[in-house]
């Protein structure tokens, strides 16, 4: 991809970047994680009922095989996927609103229950039982987003590495104190995240994309089978080209 030269260059980091993304997207197998968990309690499912769901571990590769992910009345979903009061162009669940939960059904936000404080708890909502694998009659779903069933989930702490600097080069003649530049924000870690059980089953690959998250690798070191580390190796976009 960057050829061969006698002459001294720099190759931004984005190539590597895009080469690592190229590759984990052929090879990755897909997995549910919610990072910032948010339940919902599902009104029209019975207390300790268990569906499981059969979905692909690649969506372009039938060869990568299926797992079996387990759907129940308390879920979880990523915190930022709910609006109370969405702005123009807000394509996941608000007060009322539908989106289609991966590989599941269509659900719809009911009531949004807060404590005294007026802190948001949880979400009251319903699924509709006509719209697994199919599109629901007569209107139009929005957005598709992420979850995890409580019951099963997999506690994790995560960690969001990104570049170690906030400029290009840290090492050009314009840059008086490389120090400067650091990037402060090269390592933040989750805690309280939780994961489908497909990650830590015998057989399972280091190598996840986190659905709508990102790459990520399991901690071969830091990890135990009570808490699983997982490191991101590289975000799904490159959120630097912007920059």
């Amino acid at each position: 991809m960057i050829g061969v030269s006698r002459s001294e260059s720099v190759v931004d980091m984005g190539m590597l970047e895009h080469a690592i993304r190229e590759d984990l997207d052929k090879n990755a197998p897909r997995a549910m994680c919610t990072l910032e968990p948010l339940k919902v309690v599902l009104t029209n499912l019975k207390e300790g009922e268990v569906e499981y769901l059969n979905i692909a571990n690649h969506p372009k590769n039938e060869g990568m095989g299926r797992r079996s992910v387990p759907f129940t009345k308390e879920i979880f979903i990523e915190r930022s996927d709910f609006e109370e009061r969405p702005k123009a162009g807000f394509k996941r669940l608000t007060p009322g609103g539908e989106v289609r939960l991966r590989g599941s059904y269509v659900v719809r936000c009911d009531e949004v229950v807060k404590d005294d404080s007026g802190k948001l708890q949880h979400l009251n909502c319903s699924i509709d039982k006509a719209t697994l694998g199919k599109k629901p009659e007569g209107r139009k779903v929005r957005g598709v987003i992420h979850w995890v069933s409580a019951e099963y989930g997999v506690p994790a702490r995560v960690r969001l590495y990104d570049r170690l600097f906030n400029i290009e080069n840290p090492e050009s003649k314009e840059t008086q104190n490389y120090q400067k530049h650091l990037n402060p924000d090269s390592l933040v870690e989750l805690d309280g995240c939780i994961a489908e059980p497909a990650v830590m089953t015998k057989g399972a690959g280091s190598n996840f994309q986190f659905e709508r998250v990102g790459y990520f690798c399991i901690d071969l070191i830091d990890s135990s089978a009570e808490l699983p580390v997982f490191n991101r190796t590289i975000t799904l976009r490159d959120s630097w080209s912007d920059q």
